[in-house]
């Protein structure tokens, strides 16, 4: 049996210490009224339910919350090397260049041994974009991973980072920075491959068309190249 309460009983307005909008406050005003108004022409009792209507339309502002998007870690990963269209593989910059990079060069048969394993680990996420995939990837037995990230107002440059930890979930705007590890890989035709920046949309890795050139975003169309293919790929299931 739903309750009831009195109409005609006076109702009361309490100040409250919390700061409001200016919004806020002419919408209380209105509903003030319009209890009055009520109060006016429907002398008597009126139900619990009809009074909860009037302040969920009248009071109870509806209001949009933006939440960050979150990337979780599959249980697939995928080892592989990476080539450019132009066949030049990814490899290690010598150890004790600083900062250590990627560079792209053309190998010849007795220097396979130089291509850079990587581990690619994929992510879901509702904010992916249409036939893309959330990806990190990592250099397989290391702590060495990808990454896009900017300082001082420079453009997004690509770096290995160090990151210890499994990586299960990922949000945007993460405080350790590790959303700047997160790419888009997307194929393109039959064969290719790009990887777009989740954190610096727009800006993809590259390479040049010269051997031993450094690795780097770019935003496109540019010069460099963006696309790629997986080489000796194998698939791992955790």
């Amino acid at each position: 049996m739903p309750c009831q309460c009195d109409i005609q009983e006076d109702f009361k307005l309490e100040m409250s210490s919390h700061p409001h909008s200016m919004r806020q406050v002419v919408n209380i005003i209105i509903a003030v009224e319009r209890l009055k108004h009520i109060k006016e022409i429907a002398p008597g009792k009126i139900c619990e339910d009809a009074l909860l209507s009037f302040f969920l339309e009248n009071v109870i502002e509806e209001r949009m919350v933006n939440v960050a998007p979150t990337y979780n870690k599959t249980r697939q990963t995928l080892q592989c090397t990476v080539c450019d269209k132009y066949k030049k593989t990814l490899v290690q910059s010598n150890k004790q260049s600083d900062p250590l990079h990627l560079k792209a060069v053309t190998l010849s048969a007795g220097t396979m041994q130089y291509k850079v394993q990587f581990s690619m680990s994929t992510y879901i996420s509702s904010a992916t974009p249409k036939d893309a995939q959330p990806v990190c990837l990592e250099i397989s037995n290391s702590n060495l991973y990808l990454a896009c990230t900017q300082s001082d107002g420079s453009s997004p440059a690509l770096i290995l980072k160090e990151v210890k930890g499994p990586l299960n979930t990922i949000k945007t705007d993460d405080p350790n920075g590790n959303d700047s590890l997160l790419f888009f890989r997307k194929e393109t035709g039959t064969a290719y491959n790009t990887f777009e920046s989740v954190k610096f949309p727009g800006w993809f890795i590259t390479t040049a068309f010269d051997d031993w050139e450094k690795v780097e975003m770019y935003q496109r169309p540019t010069e460099r190249i963006p696309d790629f293919t997986l080489e000796d790929q194998k698939l791992i299931r955790t």
